[in-house]
């Protein structure tokens, strides 16, 4: 496995916040991801969250926005934020759009040249990272939950729904529920996936659910006043799929909030607690 390099060390909340690199396997280029240890790490084993960003972010967005750590030190969860896409791949193209290319990676596996060359974040996500954290920290690997933002809630629904028996607990603030039905989804689809809308199927979190038999309620988090909500995020969708499927589902429409990195600190006590019950038991 190749070696990983720690940048930069803080202390917070009695643990520590990292940020690290590595050449990635999966990705074919240098990968970063943030990591908060809790206290408890000095003397046992602790469960992982993941938390997956939204468009335009990278792995140090959540990690000094949302306010987790102080929860995540109580619980005694070990946070997990890797970058949303690589960069400076050399793909021509890749910086010209807010979302599409760098820090807009979707988390599936591109299937579409030039895409396929680097952007393999799905298999990254699942896969390659799990296997550096549990190789370099201490961690429950049985004990892994996944969480996102908007493209992130996408990602973590995703892989949740994909691979039950890997995450024990999901949740998501503002997430694309229906990235079939949505102008983000269709155009990182299409360029990502190409044009086989079939293909998209195994990204579609509303699509996925009805045949996932997954077994954990799942947490939801919307702000009523996100200026995406209608035309992007569409959780009614997920919700009607939910209903049919018979999947537990709490989504929490929240008066007054929008898109922002305030809606998320302000729930993300509820978010942890949630992983904590499923992750702790």
């Amino acid at each position: 496995m190749p070696a990983l390099l720690k940048l930069t060390e803080y202390r917070c909340f009695d643990g520590t916040v990292g940020f690290y690199s590595h050449q990635s396997e999966t990705c074919h280029i240098e990968m970063r991801f943030a990591v908060y240890q809790p206290p408890q790490v000095k003397s046992q084993r602790v469960p992982v969250l993941y938390f997956l960003s939204g468009l335009t972010c990278s792995e140090e967005n959540f990690i000094t926005k949302a306010g987790a750590q102080r929860y995540a030190a109580e619980y005694g969860l070990m946070l997990v934020v890797p970058d949303t896409s690589p960069r400076n791949t050399g793909i021509a193209g890749e910086d010209e759009d807010w979302d599409l290319g760098t820090g807009a990676g979707f988390y599936v596996d591109a299937t579409e040249v030039p895409w396929r060359s680097h952007y393999q974040m799905y298999s990254y996500v699942v896969r390659e990272l799990p296997a550096i954290i549990a190789e370099n920290f201490s961690v429950q690997s049985e004990k892994q939950g996944i969480f996102g933002h908007s493209m992130g809630g996408h990602g973590a629904l995703v892989c949740a729904l994909r691979n039950p028996n890997q995450y024990k607990s999901v949740s998501a603030f503002a997430p694309i529920v229906a990235p079939m039905c949505c102008p983000w989804g269709e155009k990182a689809f299409s360029h990502y996936l190409g044009t086989d809308r079939e293909s998209w199927r195994t990204y579609d979190a509303s699509e996925l659910v009805l045949n996932a038999n997954y077994q954990h309620p799942i947490l939801i988090d919307q702000g009523t006043a996100d200026k995406f909500l209608v035309e992007q995020l569409k959780p009614e969708l997920f919700e009607q799929a939910c209903t049919k499927a018979n999947q537990p589902l709490n989504l929490r429409m929240q008066a007054g909030y929008d898109h922002s990195y305030y809606f998320i600190a302000t729930f993300i006590e509820d978010h942890i607690r949630h992983h904590a019950a499923a992750l702790l038991d």
